[in-house]
């Protein structure tokens, strides 16, 4: 159940949306949005709902529901078996309360709209179904005031009929007009707020559907963020024009059909109102609205406790009201640590520490959704950052002997880096220069009379690369007393530490930068690379695997899976890990190589994994020497086996039946043939020795 609103409980949601026409009158055709989510998710249609169905038989408040609007205290409580009163004063600040319809079916207002029945009780009161009559007999919606003596309720009513109607956006409900209407009873006038009407469910609709034991049922974790990377556009539109929404709730998010609509515009005020009237709900309401006022960062933090509410049974209004579970009370956050973090971020409690915009929150949002689906099916949702370049480099693939600990200094110029500011005033100088070494580099720029953010962080990135860690460190914590703190400058400290060897001062810089930045991958590679570094190979597994499922682009995380689970007994896995990599790639061989060294690694090889390394070589297209060399590590692997498992043991490697001395004449042929493609008489003559070495003993 949704908590009560502060200044008026929340009750069901009313529906408030597109138009349509009414009294047997065809509705318009609806354009079809397809999937959600960034065109990832497929999200279930919610039937468009008949008006005529919504209408309440006996409307009336429950009694738990009745607060008063000034002072949020109970009102209209019944006692001693008595029902309470609908209409009277607060006991508490005197203030008036009235929780009975004002229109009937029937009535017309504004010589326009005739009045069908109550839809709901919303928190500024009663919804009512309306047909307008000047315009096709299409269904409306008219919102009223909870009380007409009610001045906060006034203000902001007024405040809809300034701007409101001003509001044009396909996922916020359009306010036809404002008219007004006598109470029936005072003859006083009272304010209505005219809207399109929105047929389906409410967030919070979809959300209350039950188990078959009767606890309730969060929505899947796609399909939630979905929801909310199709909402976060129509609150960015908000803020762009200046305006709040204040109160982000699933009661205020329709779908229908396949279109949701952010409804009830009652709480939205203007940026630059600091005596504006903030209507709130307790459970999403960011802890410093109270003291400090309503604005973006606040909005953002409302869309957090949403996603949250949407996703996990927790107590939202209770013991968690301005804090989230952690992993271990709901495993959800423990499988997706990206989605954690985002929510983590999003209702941070420091607004300087959550996203900024509404549009940089989608972006993170949407790079969390790809990862969970891809997590789901298995499918990659591969996508360009806008933040991150490529892999500079694969690393970890091409090694003699597999697998090898990783060359921190290797990897840290690998890996990738931020993209550079296009509008740093360096940007087209450093898009052009191949200059990589640190002095001629500072030559080239003091030529260039250049110094900016950019051509400091190319710097620093020129010394991580030549090995100057100390002064990469050195310049970075100038440039971050100069321009403040950013996750830019935290990446690079990582990169400088990582090849510093100093792996754990590199994973806390790329853990700050992931929390930052939740939905990236690059964060997710880097520390997985910590992790290996550190002989943590099954959280750099998990994290390898994250990165290389949602996104094949990533090379590198694909041959970090294969290392870590070859390093935690997962051989089977490191060499599915390896065989993903595919055909398309220029690392395919590369790859295929990798599995065939998993296949031999460590004890237990086992006949079945000979057999199959060398099915996988033969079918391979190498040079001359590399053919014989990695022949040479697969009989020799067969003729260790053979020693020790020997006895009956059928079928071939290579070629070569599982017996000592057919083993033994292969690897002889081997050596020879390496030895004729020797460049040197040493090597040749080393090669020959070797040769003679392993054959077979003979009388000959």
């Amino acid at each position: 159940m949704a908590p009560d609103n502060v200044r008026t409980p929340a009750t069901t949601p009313v529906s408030t949306g597109t138009g349509s026409t009414g009294n047997g009158v065809t509705r318009s055709t609806r354009a079809r949005r397809g999937r959600l989510g960034a065109g990832l998710v497929e999200v279930p249609p919610v039937p468009y709902r008949d008006p005529l169905t919504a209408i309440m038989t006996d409307p009336e408040v429950a009694e738990h529901r009745r607060f008063c609007g000034t002072c949020g205290d109970p009102v209209g409580r019944g006692r001693d078996g008595f029902p309470g009163r609908t209409d009277g004063f607060c006991t508490r600040c005197g203030a008036g309360f009235s929780f009975t319809p004002k229109l009937a079916a029937g009535d017309l207002v504004a010589g326009q709209y005739e009045v069908l029945g109550c839809l709901a009780h919303g928190g500024f009161g009663w919804v009512y179904l309306a047909r307008d009559r000047n315009v096709s007999d299409r269904w409306v919606v008219l919102k009223g005031l909870l009380d007409t003596g009610d001045a906060d309720a006034m203000v902001a009513a007024v405040a809809e009929r300034r701007f409101l109607a001003e509001v044009e956006h396909p996922n916020i409900v359009r306010i036809l007009n404002f008219v007004e209407h006598p109470n029936p009873r005072t003859g006083e006038l009272v304010g209505y707020i005219v809207m399109e009407y929105v047929g389906g469910s409410s967030l919070k609709q979809l959300r209350s559907a039950h188990n078959g034991d009767g606890t309730p049922r969060p929505l899947p974790l796609s399909r939630a963020l979905a929801y909310v990377l199709e909402m976060l556009p129509a609150l960015g539109y908000l803020h762009g024009i200046g305006l709040l929404y204040c109160d982000f709730k699933p009661d205020n998010v329709f779908q229908t059909e396949e279109q949701l609509k952010l409804i009830d515009l009652g709480a939205v005020r203007l940026m630059d109102d600091p005596d504006g009237v903030a209507f709130k709900t307790d459970g999403y309401c960011a802890p410093e609205v109270e003291t400090d006022g309503p604005s973006v960062a606040a909005d953002l933090y409302t869309v957090g406790r949403a996603l949250a509410v949407l996703t996990m049974n927790f107590d939202f209004t209770g013991d968690y009201r301005f804090r989230l579970p952690g992993a271990p009370e709901v495993p959800l956050l423990a499988e997706h640590e990206s989605f954690h973090r985002l929510l983590r971020r999003a209702t941070a409690e420091n607004p300087a520490l959550r996203f900024s915009s509404a549009a940089e929150m989608a972006e993170q949002a949407t790079g969390v959704l790809r990862e969970v689906l891809a997590a789901e099916d298995g499918v990659p949702r591969p996508a360009l950052s806008t933040l991150f370049t490529a892999e500079r480099e694969v690393f970890g693939a091409e090694q003699r002997a597999w697998p090898m600990p990783l060359d921190p200094s290797l990897v840290a110029a690998a890996l990738p880096v931020p993209q550079a500011n296009p509008a740093d005033p360096a940007a087209g100088f450093l898009a052009t220069t191949t200059v990589t070494d640190p002095q001629r580099l500072t030559a080239a720029l003091n030529a260039a009379r250049l110094s900016t953010v950019e051509t400091a962080l190319a710097l620093v990135r020129a010394e991580i690369g030549a090995g100057y860690v100390a002064e990469a460190g050195t310049r970075l914590t100038t440039l971050e007393r100069t321009v403040g703190a950013s996750w830019r400058i935290t990446w690079y400290r990582g990169l400088a530490a990582l090849a510093g060897r100093d792996f754990g001062e590199a994973w806390t810089s790329f853990d700050i930068v992931h929390s930052q930045l939740p939905g990236e991958a690059a964060p997710k590679l880097a520390l997985a690379v910590c992790e290996e570094c550190l002989g943590k190979p099954v959280p750099a597994a998990r994290r390898y695997e994250s990165v290389w499922r949602t996104d094949h682009a990533y090379l590198s995380a694909a041959f970090g899976l294969a290392r870590t689970r070859l390093l935690t007994g997962d051989r089977d896995g490191a060499v599915a890990a390896a065989e993903a990599v595919p055909a398309s790639s220029s690392h395919h061989t590369t790859a295929r190589l990798a599995a065939i060294r998993a296949r031999l690694w460590g004890d237990r090889v086992g006949q079945a994994n000979l057999v199959a390394a060398g099915e996988a070589l033969a079918a391979l297209d190498l040079d001359p020497v590399r053919q014989a060399r990695i022949s040479i590590e697969v009989l020799s692997a067969a003729c260790e086996w053979v020693f020790w498992n020997g006895g009956g043991a059928t079928g071939t490697v290579l070629g070569h039946p599982l017996r000592e001395r057919h083993l033994r004449r292969g690897l002889e042929r081997q050596y020879r043939a390496l030895a004729r493609l020797a460049r040197s008489k040493e090597d040749r003559v080393l090669l020959i020795e070797r040769a003679n070495s392993v054959r077979p003993v003979t009388w000959m």
